[in-house]
C-alpha cells in the first residue's frame, strides 16, 4: 500500500505533466517512482537532473548498474533492486553477474572494488578510510571516477530511501531473492 501516491497525468498540474510526459518519451513508461517523486516537481527535476547527468559521466552504464544493485540491496530497496536487475539487464548484465552485484562481488577485481567501495560507503555512511581509496586508485580508478562512484551511490540512496518512505508500488517484475552467492572468482 502506498504512503504517497503517483500522480495521475489526467489530475497533474502543468508542471508534474511535463515531468511525466518527458519521462515517457525519454524511457517509453513512466516508472511509480518518477510519477510519485513527481508530488514535489522540484524533487522529481532534481533526481532526473542528477540521474541525467551521470549518465553523461565516465563510468559505464553496467557499472552504474551494478552500483544501484549493490546500493539497493543494502539498503533492503525491493522496488530500486527489481528496477536496477531489468536496468542492468538492458545494461549488459546477465542473471549470475545481477545477483553478484547485489553481494558486492564480480569476476572482474576493478568492478569488484568499486562494489565493495559502494557498499561500505552505504554501511559506513561515507566515513572511508585511506585504504579504500587507495585500493580503487590501484585498481585504476581516477579521483574523478572515486566521485562518480560516491555520486551514484548517492543517488541511489535517494530513492532507496524515498521508496522506504513513499511505498511505491513495484512496476518491475520483482527480483529473485538473494542467496549466498557462490559466484566464481
Amino acid at each position: 500500500m502506498p504512503r504517497i501516491p503517483t500522480i495521475n497525468a489526467d489530475s497533474a498540474s502543468t508542471e508534474q505533466k511535463q515531468i511525466l510526459v518527458g519521462v515517457k518519451q525519454a524511457m517509453g513508461l513512466v516508472p511509480n517512482l518518477v510519477s510519485t517523486l513527481a508530488q514535489s516537481p522540484a524533487a522529481a527535476h532534481a533526481y532526473l537532473a542528477f540521474s541525467g547527468a551521470l549518465a553523461k559521466g565516465a563510468l559505464p552504464a553496467k557499472l552504474r548498474e551494478q552500483i544501484s544493485l549493490v546500493v539497493g540491496e543494502a539498503n533492503s530497496c525491493d522496488y530500486c533492486v527489481a528496477a536496477h536487475t531489468l536496468l542492468g539487464g538492458k545494461a549488459g548484465l546477465n542473471q549470475e553477474e545481477t545477483l553478484a552485484a547485489r553481494a558486492a562481488e564480480s569476476t572482474d577485481p576493478k568492478i569488484e572494488a568499486a562494489l565493495a567501495f559502494a557498499q561500505k560507503l552505504v554501511t559506513e555512511r561515507g566515513l572511508v578510510s585511506d585504504t579504500d581509496l587507495t585500493s580503487l586508485r590501484q585498481h585504476g580508478f581516477t579521483d574523478g571516477d572515486i566521485a562518480e562512484i560516491v555520486a551514484n551511490t548517492a543517488l541511489n540512496i535517494f530513492t532507496n530511501y524515498f521508496n522506504h518512505v513513499a511505498g511505491t508500488v513495484l512496476d518491475f517484475p520483482a527480483a529473485p531473492k538473494l542467496a549466498t552467492c557462490a559466484c566464481a572468482h
